[in-house]
Order: C-alpha cells, then structure tokens, then sequence
C-alpha cells in the first residue's frame, strides 16, 4: 500500500462499543432482507439511466435508510440544481444513501469498489467517478474529470478525508478535490453526518472501519434499536470566497467532534503490532507494564497525503 494513502486508526475492536439496544434477530433479518430488495429493485432500473427523475433517486435512497430500520433528520436544503460539490465527513457505508437523499449526485470512489459484489456494479451504474489511490501521478487527471462533471452542471459527492472513521474522532479534509470546484467554478456544499441513539448520546455501531466486514457492518445497523441518522446540511459556500483550495478545504470541514483528542485505545497483544507503520497514519505507544497501546492518529503536512 502506497505511503500517502489517507488513512484513519480507527479499527472495529478499538472503536465500535458493544451495543445495548438491539433488536430481536427475527426483525433483524426481515430489515436485511427489505434492504437486499430495496437495492435490487434500483439496480434493475438502473439502464434507464438519467430518465429516472432526481425525486425518484432521492426517494430509493431514503427507502435504503428506512428499510435498514434507521430514522434520518435532514436539516437543510442543498441547491437543486447546476454544478455543485458536496463534501461531507465519512463514517459508514450508509454515508452514500445519506448523501443521495440530501441531493443526487455523482459518488468519487475508491477504484477497488469496481471489484466488490453487487454494491460495485451499483456503483459504477450510478456514474462513479472512480480514482486509482494507488497512483499518485493519477491525481490531476481525477481533479480534472470532476471539474469536466462539476462544468457540465452535475452534482459530484465526495468525502475528503479520505478513509472512514469511527464518528467519535474524524479526520481532516484532503484538498484535492477543492481545486475541481475552484477551477469548475462551483458552489461547494457542506455536510455533516452523525449517527446516535434514539435519545440518547452519538454512537460508533453503524462505522465501517478497518478490516471490518461490510456484512458485519450492515448486521449492526439493522440489529441495531432506535438508530438515528442526522444530516446536517451547512450553509452553501458561494464560488470566489475563497483564493485556494487549502481555505476553501478549511472552510468546508465541519466542525471537529465534542472529543478532537479522542484516544483509540484497544487490547491487542504484541504479536498483532506491526512493526512499521505509514508515517502519515498512525503511531503507536505501548505502555508500560500492559498490552494495551494507544492509537492516535497523526498528522504529516509534509506529506504528499495532505493534498489528496
């Protein structure tokens, strides 16, 4: 894996607390299965293409959402029409769904997504933008085709920060894709993504972190009782408030988490600790007399991952 991949040191076992309100397996497994066919019933439409209108992609969306049992807050309007990027902070697999209800648009995705079962083949059926993170030099012409998408007056979603994490801690925008909306000359759209209980505090169980399982992933969130999902959807940022795309980055990232110094702490023994680490991910401190490490994550601004 390459050095400058963004990265997050949120892992299952350090960051996805045991949850207390589940429901019972039966309903568990109809949710799953309203949300197999939920996805089916889109991906056989999916031919017609642009034919399908923006309230109809919209409404499939938040039957995704609802199917898995989960209850979405929406508050704010985005645009609704012409070239627009939308940013948001990146926490599950039911980011992409949350992003689609706020407003249709094209995903930016990971090209190892093409691969995956089903959710790759809907992917690229939506019209993905893909980008090859394995390729540096790859970067400009990425930067280049949003631009072209962003021109043309499509709506292009992205999370730049680059990997998933946990929703207790997050990461710092990538900027990169801020320079498509600069040269587009485009309103860029921020937007918040968090996820909690039913009354009570935000939680890590619908996170899709680490070498966690995307079918472990969904189990939670279907199994999980009064799953709330809010979206905040932040005040527009007009094209030309901003000189470059290092302030207009710091002007989309949504305000850091109740707990920026959040801690991964986790149990693992010696053996699981791998000797090296990407300079521009994570460190590890064992401590003294104890296995447990501390996993935080780390910054480096010289790094050419900063601009992705």
């Amino acid at each position: 894996m390459s050095v400058w991949l963004p990265s997050a040191p949120c892992t299952p076992r350090a960051c996805i607390e045991p949850t207390r309100s589940l429901t019972a397996v039966p309903r568990a497994v109809l949710r799953l299965t309203a949300v197999v066919v939920v996805v089916l019933a889109g991906i056989t439409l999916m031919p017609l293409g642009g034919l399908i209108p923006a309230a109809a992609v919209r409404l499939w969306c938040r039957g995704i959402v609802r199917a898995a049992g989960v209850r979405l807050r929406i508050t704010g309007v985005a645009p609704s029409g012409g070239g627009l990027l939308l940013v948001a902070n990146h926490i599950s697999w039911m980011d992409i769904p949350l992003m689609a209800a706020v407003r249709p648009a094209r995903m930016l995705a990971k090209a190892e997504i093409r691969g995956w079962p089903v959710a790759g083949a809907l992917t690229a059926g939506s019209g993905a933008l893909f980008i090859d993170r394995d390729r540096l030099r790859a970067l400009p012409e990425t930067v280049a085709r949003i631009a072209g998408a962003l021109g043309s007056g499509s709506a292009v979603a992205v999370f730049p920060e680059g990997s998933t994490w946990c929703g207790r801690a997050q990461g710092s925008f990538r900027r990169a894709v801020f320079q498509a909306a600069l040269d587009a000359g485009v309103p860029v759209q921020p937007v918040r993504l968090q996820y909690r209980i039913e009354g009570g505090p935000a939680t890590t169980a619908p996170a899709f972190i680490g070498q966690d399982s995307l079918l472990s992933s969904v189990w939670r969130v279907v199994s999980t009782r009064g799953l709330v999902a809010e979206v905040d959807v932040r005040a527009v940022i007009a094209p030309g408030t901003h000189p470059d795309r290092r302030s207009l980055a710091r002007a989309a990232q949504p305000a850091k988490t109740a707990q920026p110094d959040w801690t991964h702490t986790v149990l693992v023994a010696r053996a699981e600790i791998p000797r090296t680490f990407r300079r521009d991910a994570v460190s590890v401190e064992p401590m003294q007399d104890t296995r447990r490490t501390h996993i935080a994550a780390a910054r480096a601004t010289s790094s050419p991952a900063a601009d992705v």
